[in-house]
């Protein structure tokens, strides 16, 4: 399927401010970029580099004032994500070197800690990809998907204190689960196509059977329609922006997904 996404997001900023934005998707494995708009105004020069996980990121100074982005693509995305059942569980020591530290506890992120959860969970599951899959299960059936209820990042361990959480949060406790298990996992943010509400998205990969499988505990049927801007540890590596300086807020914040045929 052929999706258009676009960002646009409106600042008010009192001094000049650095930003680090991360809003350009790459293509890849799973997505072709056809084509992009990037806009800043006022028009400055950007900086562009790639960090440590593959993620395009762009160095800003904003200048005092009213300060607009606005990115928009057209991407080639899966209408259904891949699915694998009985796909194994991949040993440490068969593992690429880059998955590696994907395994390890991160910020968000303590996977030392539900080594007891994750096997009580998982306890009469095949090694691999059936254990993510209990593990997505009961996320979806114990944690509440409360879009909005969460304006900052919280841990795995709150968020299994709280029984709640936005997407991002799911996620955590996901990836915090599967790497207890020795499985590879990573935080995925981008879009997804008929949202609700509307907003940038956040769900998990895991790595089983040589590949990553795309989870999310926030839907309740195994569509397609994602986009991915940023992967990383946890949300610590994939913010849309990092600003240095006094804190500032979008004034304005729309996020649009949108299917169209493709050459129209």
């Amino acid at each position: 399927m052929w999706l258009k996404v676009s960002c646009e997001l409106v600042f008010d900023i009192e001094i000049p401010t650095p930003f680090i934005l991360m809003l350009r998707p790459r293509s890849g494995a799973q997505q072709w970029v056809a084509r992009e708009i990037y806009k800043i105004e006022p028009n400055l020069q950007a900086y562009e580099y790639t960090d440590t996980f593959g993620n395009l990121c762009q160095r800003i100074l904003a200048p005092s004032g009213e300060f607009k982005i606005y990115t928009e693509a057209d991407v080639k995305t899966a209408e259904f994500i891949d699915v694998d059942p009985g796909a194994p569980f991949v040993d440490i020591q068969n593992l690429p070197d880059a998955m590696l530290n994907y395994l390890l506890p991160s910020r968000y992120c303590e996977s030392d800690r539900f080594s007891d959860l994750a096997n009580n969970i998982t306890a009469d599951k095949l090694p691999g990809y059936d254990q993510v899959a209990a593990i997505e299960s009961w996320l979806r059936d114990t944690i509440s998907y409360i879009p909005g209820s969460s304006d900052y990042p919280i841990s795995a361990i709150e968020v299994n204190y709280r029984q709640s959480g936005v997407c991002r949060d799911l996620a955590h406790l996901g990836i915090a689960l599967c790497r207890s298990l020795s499985i590879p996992a990573r935080l995925v943010v981008g879009y997804l196509h008929n949202l609700k509400p509307m907003d940038m998205h956040a769900w998990f990969e895991a790595f089983v059977g040589g590949r990553w499988y795309v989870f999310d505990a926030t839907q309740t049927e195994q569509k397609g329609g994602y986009v991915s801007v940023g992967y990383g540890r946890d949300a610590a590596d994939v913010p849309m922006f990092n600003q240095f300086g006094p804190s500032v807020f979008p004034i304005k914040q729309i996020i649009s997904v949108e299917e169209f045929e493709n050459g129209k």
